[in-house]
Order: structure tokens, then C-alpha cells, then sequence
């Protein structure tokens, strides 16, 4: 059995056991088996194979001559390990140079400090005496138009270049190659946003995973009413990723909402709830998680009610609740496409939920290499700031995330908030969930 083959068998294994554990009832405690770390390994270089094919024609679209992602000890380029092996680089100041050779096709070269067997797979060496000898030997043999460099971009990944490094490259190519630098920023966005098939099927396993965590969270398991805080949930979230192997990429976030307390708000959104919150019968918890693995990043919002004494389901406004959020998911899955502007979706969104008398919030994002990844953003703040407007993508994965307001008259007309968020992918009939979405809320006894 091929390492590849492997990884995908035990990824679902490790996800049988995951459900079984969670039943309810289940008293035993199981190993979860994920991929080792070479199966892991194993399955994202088959990957980058794939990546690397499709990366001439995405330069030339965007009138790239010659690429060069510098990676620098103890301060990693973020692109390192989505254009090479997700390898440790260990040198003073690694370079890989892609560059669009005509005829000849695409050429990689690897710059590196030390020589690695795994890394020669993809890429050429130069022996010219030193790196910025080979820089010079490079351009002088190709002649590039233009060299995009990880400069001028809005996000982090698209301007990672330190300002040494970029005097090194000036240094090794000279003032002329320096009037043909230009930002990477449109071909690092295409790079990343484009996924490919061979990642579905792992990466619904991943949503899977996500959603079975969370559940637990949001349960009997870890939630014992006028006991557990809200720091205690967020703790058992990072053992239990811990625990498989796993990280998370961001700190997972609970909020409360709680009949006769207002809501807070931080920065346009419901606040976070602090860890010292007692969690009380009658309480409305939402939790925002996600993990990483093989590269990738999920992005994942719950909810759950705690039933009071004697309650057999959340109360009817609250139900109502959620029920205008999945109107408002309903909308923007139908009404996006491919090649539409994110901007125009938004528009046609938000419009629809105003005729249906729902206030509405949606801040969409991709999700990929990144849990904030590159590419169209179907946000109030793009939006707002008339950002220009970027066309969905066939195949892009997105957190479809957002939330409506609604007065619950249990609640004696208390607005409640309905948040969720959702991995989908885009189909050409609209965005399609990796896993069925959140139509009742999690019950805890």
C-alpha cells in the first residue's frame, strides 16, 4: 500500500473512531489514528506536483517573467510551504526562482543552504559559486520581463518580503532587473485560491472532524450547567486537538447570549464571552473553531441551547431564530456562481433579506492554505469599502459565515443573534456544503 493510500485510510479511520467516541453513551476511550507525519508528507508533495502544473499558465496571465519567494532562517516566508516541500528550511536565506522559459516550459530552482533529496524532486540546483552568483546567471540567461516578488500586496502572505532581502536580490541582480520587480500579490492570490481537486475528499474530512469536536463541546460531555465556565469549553477544545496532533489556527471563541442580558458587541460582531462565564440552564452558546492539517485550515460556527428544567427543545422564537439564518444561507448559496462578482452576490443578498423584513449580516471568506485565505470575499467590509471587485472562482472554498438578528418574544422581545459559519465549496449551480449545514441547535440536558 502507496503512502498516499494510506493517508487517506487512516484519515478515515481516525474519523470512525472520532463518531464513535462521541455517541452518546460511549464510555470507552479510543487512540485516534491520523496519517504520521511522513503519510502526511507523502500526500501534500503528491500535491504540490500538481500545483507546480498549473503554475505556467497562472504567470502568464498574470505577466510574470520569473518568481522568487525568499524563505529566511527563523523567519519563514508563509508561500515556503505551498511552493515547496512543507519541509523545515534551515538555511541563512533560501530562494525558489520559478520562471517561464517559452518553449522550454516552466524552470524551478531550488537555492538553498543545504542540499535535500526531497526538494531536488521538484526543483534544479545551480552550482555558480553562491546564491547571488546563480541570481545573476539566472536572469542573464532568460532575460525575464518582469520578476514578481512578495512586495505591494494587501495581505500578509502577498508582502512578506523583508526589506534585506530585497536588497539582496537588487545586489545580486542589478539596477536593470530591479526596474522589472513587480508585486507577486495577483499570482500569489490565483496560486492560492485555485484548490484542486485531489484535496476535496480529504478536506470534508477534515469539516467532518471540526464538526464532530464541536458537537462534543457543545455537550453533556463537557458542559455541566452552573459548572462549567466558558474557559473550561475553550480548554477542552485545544486538549483535544492537542491530543490528535493537531493545532488549531486560530484560539477558539465562545459567545453567550442570556435572556434579560444585553449583548455586547466588539468591533461590529457579538463579543466574546469571557472565560470566567458560568454557563447557565437557559443559555445560548455559540462556539467559533476551526483546525489544521495537511495545510489546509477549516473554519467552523455552532450553536447550542442549555435546556432549562424540564424543556424537551429550544423555544420556539429561538428556533425562529436560526431558521431566518439558514434563509439568509439559502440566498447566498443560490444566488452565487462562478465568474459573478462577489460584490454584486453581496448586493443581491443583503436585498433579498431586506425584502424578507431579516436583519442580515454577512462576512463571507475563502478558506484554504490560509484560514483567511486569498481570493473573493462575499463581506459587509469589502463591501463598504468599495474594494474592487473580484469574480468567484469554480472550485474555491469559502466560509460561508454569517448571522441574522431576531427578536424572540420569550425572550420579551430580546434581540438574538443566529450565527454561523459553514465550509462549502463552489459548484457551478452555487456554493455546495462539505457537510450538511446547522438546522436545530445542539441540546444540552
Amino acid at each position: 500500500m502507496t503512502l498516499y493510500r494510506r493517508a487517506v485510510l487512516c484519515l478515515l479511520l481516525a474519523l470512525n473512531v472520532a463518531c464513535a467516541t462521541a455517541r452518546p453513551g460511549a464510555t470507552e476511550t479510543r487512540v485516534v489514528r491520523l496519517p504520521s507525519g511522513s503519510e502526511q508528507l507523502a500526500l501534500r508533495e503528491s500535491w504540490l506536483a500538481r500545483r507546480h502544473e498549473l503554475l505556467l499558465p497562472m504567470m502568464r496571465r498574470h505577466g510574470v517573467g520569473m518568481w522568487i519567494i525568499v524563505n529566511e532562517e527563523f523567519h519563514d516566508d508563509p508561500l515556503t510551504p505551498c511552493v515547496a516541500p512543507p519541509r523545515p528550511y534551515m538555511g541563512n536565506r533560501d530562494l525558489f526562482v520559478f520562471i517561464d522559459a517559452g518553449e522550454q516550459g516552466l524552470k524551478k530552482y531550488a537555492l538553498t543552504d543545504y542540499v535535500e533529496e526531497n526538494v531536488a524532486r521538484f526543483f534544479e540546483s545551480l552550482d555558480a559559486g553562491g546564491q547571488q552568483e546563480a541570481l545573476a546567471v539566472l536572469y542573464k540567461q532568460y532575460r525575464p520581463k518582469t520578476i514578481a516578488l512578495g512586495i505591494g500586496g494587501k495581505r500578509g502572505v502577498t508582502r512578506s518580503l523583508t526589506r534585506d532581502s530585497y536588497t539582496f536580490l537588487v545586489e545580486s541582480l542589478g539596477s536593470e532587473a530591479e526596474a522589472r520587480f513587480m508585486s507577486a500579490a495577483p499570482l500569489i492570490e490565483e496560486y492560492l485560491d485555485t484548490r484542486l481537486p485531489e484535496e476535496l475528499e480529504h478536506y470534508r474530512a477534515m469539516v467532518v472532524l471540526t464538526e464532530e469536536l464541536v458537537r462534543r463541546a457543545l455537550s453533556a460531555e463537557v458542559v455541566k450547567p452552573g459548572v462549567t465556565r466558558v474557559g473550561d469549553v475553550r480548554r477542552w477544545l485545544y486538549d483535544e486537538l492537542w491530543r490528535l496532533g493537531l493545532v488549531t489556527w486560530f484560539q477558539p471563541d465562545l459567545r453567550v447570549q442570556r435572556r434579560g442580558q444585553g449583548n455586547g458587541s466588539s468591533r461590529g460582531f457579538l463579543a466574546v464571552a469571557r472565560e470566567d462565564v458560568l454557563i447557565q440552564r437557559g443559555d445560548l452558546l455559540h462556539v467559533d473553531f476551526g483546525l489544521s492539517f495537511l495545510g489546509l485550515h477549516t473554519d467552523w460556527q455552532k450553536m447550542a441551547y442549555v435546556l432549562r428544567e424540564g424543556e424537551r427543545d429550544a423555544p420556539e422564537g429561538l428556533k425562529r431564530a436560526l431558521a431566518n439564518t439558514n434563509v439568509l444561507q439559502d440566498a447566498l448559496v443560490r444566488l452565487s456562481r462562478p465568474g459573478r462578482s462577489s460584490a454584486e452576490v453581496y448586493e443581491a443578498v443583503m436585498a433579498e433579506m431586506k425584502q424578507k423584513g431579516i436583519q442580515a449580516q454577512v462576512y463571507s471568506h475563502p478558506l484554504g492554505n490560509q484560514g483567511h485565505a486569498l481570493g473573493a470575499s462575499i463581506d459587509f467590509r469589502s463591501a463598504s469599502r468599495k474594494q474592487e471587485p473580484k469574480p468567484l472562482r469554480e472550485g474555491s472554498y469559502i466560509a460561508i459565515e454569517l448571522n441574522t438578528r431576531t427578536a424572540v418574544p420569550e425572550w420579551d422581545g430580546q434581540e438574538v443573534y443566529a450565527m454561523e459559519e459553514d465550509p462549502a465549496y463552489l459548484t457551478r449551480e452555487g456554493w455546495r456544503f462539505f457537510v450538511p449545514r446547522q438546522e436545530a441547535y445542539y441540546l444540552i440536558p
